[in-house]
């Protein structure tokens, strides 16, 4: 080989033609680690990629539309509007939404508000000691109106600057604990969910067919005695998600109901029914409390007999619950099923290649399996190791 040129050595080389050989070693290290490794391929190839993660089947994910319903009665009694009841028109804001329902639980009341000047709420920013510091038609994006141009006696000790705005202001004070609308826990929530997996023609909808009528109209849903009734109770939601209701309902807060549909289409369609789990979404990390729970005002508007507009403002206090639906389906498919038999066989291989490498470079027979693994044919018979 050292006297030929290396085009030639090349050339050899790119005309040489590989085919296997097969060699028997008897040896129990190495055939113990060649069934052990096979075991451990079959293993994961029957165990985690069938069995488990169901290999032979081709998936779906899932499309979902929600609707909901609340019901529920709440009195309260509040110097602002003194005994009233609230119905599922007056605590639900807006009265429908896109896969979510706000509940109203607690509330800052301002009523006989009218279009009128006053004394702006006390901050750095408004408080005055004459009308030099108040510039007129001034408006703060944080403020309560616009300034008129005057300094006004806010109280007997305060002077704040004068605005054009809704009178009297909405005063800056903690919502009530206990929360006015404390009944709340009580009100019970209809979700209506229906899924499709398109893939497969599939549909189905989480009330039941073996749900009926007078059935629906007294279950409450308990994962003990009534776990596929769609109707929930507010208070049980919460405290799924282990969560205090009363707490919770003082500042308003984020709730998720999540509902997951995993079906096996190879199996009954009676297998295939929905899962609900609770959690909050909104942060309630008390090292981190700045400007927490939910919370967002909105008016009541009406006209006097003279023609004067008056309106009652409201901010409103409340949990959002948010429906979350996820969920994949899996049926049979042969390309699936042949491309994990592909890849199972493939590994098979491997491991040969593993132990192979382990025979000729770790053994202490090394030299000699090598010896016996390559042989060396050209067009006009074996060569030797030496003349190779």
């Amino acid at each position: 080989m050292s006297k030929k040129g290396c085009c030639d050595s090349v050339g050899e080389c790119f005309f040489d033609y590989y085919t296997s050989k097969i060699l028997v070693i008897r040896s129990r290290k190495v055939g113990t680690l060649n069934r052990f490794t096979q075991a451990l391929v079959i293993a994961y190839v029957i165990g985690y990629v069938c069995v488990l993660k169901k290999g032979y089947q081709d998936t779906d994910t899932v499309l979902s539309s929600v609707t909901t319903k609340v019901k529920g009665i709440a009195l309260t009694n509040t110097t602002e509007l003194g005994e009233r009841i609230w119905d599922v028109a007056d605590y639900i804001i807006p009265p429908q939404e896109d896969g979510s329902f706000f509940v109203l639980t607690n509330m800052i009341i301002t009523p006989n508000q009218t279009q009128s000047k006053c004394a702006e709420n006390p901050t750095p920013a408004s408080i005055c000691t004459s009308h030099r510091d108040c510039k007129r038609g001034f408006n703060d994006a944080r403020g309560d109106g616009v300034r008129t141009g005057r300094c006004v006696n806010y109280n007997d000790t305060v002077k704040s600057c004068e605005v054009l705005s809704w009178c009297p202001l909405e005063k800056i004070v903690e919502p009530p604990n206990p929360p006015l609308l404390a009944d709340a826990e009580n009100f019970t929530v209809l979700i209506k969910n229906n899924i499709r997996y398109p893939k497969f023609n599939f549909n189905k909808r989480n009330i039941l067919p073996n749900i009926n009528s007078s059935y629906l109209t007294q279950c409450v849903f308990s994962r003990k005695t009534d776990p596929d009734c769609p109707i929930f109770r507010l208070k049980d939601i919460v405290e799924e998600a282990e969560e205090d209701f009363q707490t919770m309902a003082v500042h308003g807060g984020v709730m998720g109901v999540q509902i997951r549909w995993d079906c096996d289409l190879d199996m009954p369609q009676s297998w295939c029914v929905p899962r609900y789990t609770f959690r909050r979404l909104d942060n309630k990390d008390p090292e981190n409390n700045v400007a927490p729970g939910y919370n967002f005002r909105f008016a009541k508007y009406y006209k006097d007999s003279d023609g004067t507009e008056t309106r009652t403002l409201i901010k409103g206090y409340g949990i959002r619950f948010d429906v979350l639906v996820f969920g994949q389906a899996g049926k049979f498919n042969i390309i699936p099923t042949l491309l994990n038999i592909g890849a199972g066989l493939a590994l098979l291989g491997l491991v040969n290649v593993i132990c192979d490498w382990i025979v000729l470079t770790i053994m202490t027979r090394k030299h000699h399996y090598k010896e016996q693994k390559y042989t060396y044919v050209d067009d006009f018979g074996l060569l030797s190791n030496e003349e190779t």
